[in-house]
């Protein structure tokens, strides 16, 4: 399984169309993009969109504890939470091998400008994961702006610049179908 997530509750005084609409955006656009190019990679794709995040991750903790007994399918873990601005690369947490085939995936994306792997992937929603040794990873994007409309009434849509969500996009979908048609799975 590989897993692209972002997560659904938004602060109460806003929309939460930035934290974390983008994560939940660019992965849906990323298996509806294999989708629409009739892509069948070799693994699942699995779209998690979570919810209670901003109440301690209760329902990461819930989807954790549901299928952990299954951890040895989970290949790798991905969680977009900090806005969907403009991409460099991918924070990543997992063995120096897997991080080595990360780096080369990465490389697909140099027509874009967005190569670099960043020492540890974040996401609340799936550190249950990465401490149990799932490879994660986690969208690092400019967040020069992101406190300028965290929780606050002005995470609007407005705020989410098309353009950049689509570059964000791409990074996601490139990295989860990749991983997902490899021959094996990273290595833990």
């Amino acid at each position: 399984i590989v897993l692209v997530s972002g997560h659904l509750d938004s602060w109460d005084v806003g929309q939460g169309a930035m934290d974390d609409g983008g994560g939940a955006f660019i992965s849906w656009e990323a298996l509806s993009l294999i989708k629409d190019l009739g892509l069948h990679p070799k693994r699942t794709l699995r779209l998690v969109l979570w919810t209670g995040e901003e109440q301690g991750g209760i329902g990461a903790k819930q989807y954790y504890e549901l299928h952990k007994e299954n951890i040895s399918n989970f290949d790798i873990v991905m969680e977009s939470d900090e806005g969907t601005f403009r991409p460099s690369g991918l924070g990543f947490t997992g063995s120096a091998k897997a991080r080595d085939i990360m780096k080369e995936i990465m490389t697909l994306l140099w027509p874009i400008n967005v190569t670099d792997v960043y020492d540890h992937a974040d996401g609340t929603d799936i550190d249950y994961w990465m401490r149990d040794g799932v490879p994660g990873a986690s969208l690092h994007n400019d967040i020069s702006k992101y406190f300028w409309f965290h929780h606050s009434q002005g995470d609007t849509m407005t705020v989410q610049d098309p353009n950049q969500m689509n570059l964000c996009a791409a990074v996601w979908t490139v990295v989860s179908y990749v991983i997902a048609d490899m021959e094996e799975m990273l290595p833990r």
